[in-house]
């Protein structure tokens, strides 16, 4: 039985039963010799599946090994042949990883494993094979590719999330912070040079810069581009068209490539040093007003889905811009006479305090004067309502036009008005109510076709009147208040303060 199976076996014709064999494996086997020295060697054995792949002959390779190190992918090669004379050295397994240059002309990645054996006149022979992995490394590099791209994702949606959570809190005069924060993050997520926004004129003629945020050793431009008049580039206004009408994104890849019908927004462009940028509308209540932008000052691969991710930023710069808006018209109706537009006295009392404040710390002064029209009830009685709010508000113009903008103008109550005055050591605010008095009674007041005759008085106080400054407004204001009544004893259309009555 022995005997009947070797009589069946490689025996009858070994070369032949080892070729067959080598052929089955996979890969490619091989013998590798390096002499003692290092300076020769060769493969004296290398199947014949090497000419299939490579191109190369083994006969070649049993006279020297360059043929294969040549093919070898130059960024690879160092650690081959590191890895061999490690090997050799110290005898150990020798496994790794190249890309080597197939008859395609493509390089694909191969294995090679041997194991070395030292030799009686010092030279070193491995025994091993090396096979072609380059379906693994393709799996590989998806799935590292799908893992960076699940984390950018996460990265990006926890960004917005963060960002998100930073306008839901936000409060009164803290919106420009919280835009610069986005700015700087989104900046820093997408790798850019500088993130901004602008804001268009009504017409769409000009636009301003209004935040800006560039990376370190970047120059900022935000002070050169304020109300930037737009009207003469036309092919950035068909951009904004394309912005108003179909919420377009504007993608310029490579700034140089620019039509000859932008060469002026390519003559610009250049010189910022853009050189691919993106530029995303910005709406407020169904409008646009502006846009949300980032510039790349080098060339550089965006993402397929740049402008995607950008708009759920803009997005998030909408909302929180017309939150604001709504935010700031409430305010603003909250601290304003619906009627003459001035301040009311919700704005005017903070004012004093902090005008009370740098008055004990820095020894500033103020003066309040409380301005009261004459036989008011009379111009009503007379004209009715609507007469009196005519009045009412031509006196708030004039105030307005006769006041500086560093004083407080605000409509107390009724007829009454209260301008806060911050004092220079020259400012003679005598003159100053002075001058109103007279504009009062040089002003034409004609209601439906009607003249009136409309004049002023006023109380005057300066908190260097009172012993001591106070802690809150009211010892001025009521100074001010008995001056007001005083003017009025003295026969009305004059003031009085410290030094007593005086008509001009």
């Amino acid at each position: 039985m022995h005997d009947q199976q070797d009589s069946d076996g490689p025996g009858q014709d070994s070369q032949a039963f080892y070729t067959k064999l080598i052929t089955s494996v996979p890969g490619i086997l091989y013998t590798f010799w390096v002499s003692a020295d290092g300076s020769d060697q060769r493969f004296p054995y290398v199947s014949r599946r090497v000419n299939e792949w490579f191109g190369l002959k083994p006969e070649d390779l049993q006279k020297s090994a360059d043929g294969l190190f040549g093919i070898v992918h130059t960024d690879d090669l160092s650690g081959v042949v590191e890895g061999i004379q490690t090997s050799a050295l110290n005898l150990t397994t020798w496994k790794h990883c190249a890309r080597l240059k197939t008859t395609s002309g493509e390089y694909q990645w191969f294995e090679g494993y041997s194991e070395p054996e030292r030799l009686s006149d010092g030279s070193t022979l491995w025994y091993g094979q090396f096979h072609n992995i380059q379906q693994y490394k393709e799996l590989e590099q998806t799935l590292r590719e799908s893992e960076a791209e699940q984390s950018y994702q996460a990265g990006f949606q926890k960004l917005i999330a963060d960002l998100s959570k930073e306008f839901i809190n936000l409060h009164f005069g803290t919106i420009d912070e919280c835009i610069n924060e986005l700015l700087k993050s989104i900046g820093q997520f997408f790798e850019v040079d500088r993130a901004y926004l602008f804001t268009f004129s009504d017409n769409y003629q000009f636009m301003v810069n209004t935040h800006e945020w560039v990376r370190p050793g970047v120059s900022a431009l935000i002070k050169r581009q304020q109300n930037v008049f737009i009207g003469c580039f036309q092919w950035w206004q068909q951009q904004i068209n394309g912005m108003v009408s179909s919420n377009k994104v504007v993608f310029i890849p490579d700034a140089s490539e620019l039509p000859d019908s932008a060469s002026g927004e390519r003559e610009l462009l250049e010189r910022r040093g853009v050189c691919s940028m993106f530029a995303v509308p910005v709406k407020v209540r169904g409008r646009v007003t502006g846009f949300f932008g980032v510039d790349s000052l080098r060339q550089r691969h965006w993402r397929e889905d740049q402008g995607d991710l950008l708009i759920i930023v803009s997005g998030l710069l909408s909302g929180a811009l017309e939150r604001h808006t709504l935010e700031q018209k409430l305010l603003s109706q909250s601290i304003r006479d619906p009627l003459t537009g001035l301040h009311n006295r919700r704005y005017l009392m903070p004012r004093l305090y902090e005008m009370l404040g740098r008055a004990s710390r820095h020894q500033d002064t103020f003066a309040v004067a409380m301005f009261d029209i004459d036989h008011f009830k009379q111009i009503n009685d007379s004209l009715g309502h609507l007469g009196g709010d005519y009045v009412l508000t031509e006196i708030a113009g004039i105030l307005e036009q006769h006041t500086r903008g560093m004083d407080v103008v605000a409509r107390f109550g009724g007829e009454e008005f209260v301008v806060a005055y911050s004092l220079e050591q020259s400012d003679d605010v005598g003159r100053m109510v002075a001058r109103i008095l007279q504009a009062v009674r040089d002003h034409d007041f004609v209601f439906e076709g009607s003249p009136i005759d409309v004049t002023v008085s006023a109380g005057v106080a300066a908190v260097s009147d009172l012993p001591k400054i106070p802690n809150s407004p009211d010892p001025v204001i009521g100074m001010a208040d008995r001056r007001l009544y005083l003017a009025k004893q003295a026969g009305r259309d004059c003031f009085v303060n410290e030094s007593g009555t005086y008509r001009t």
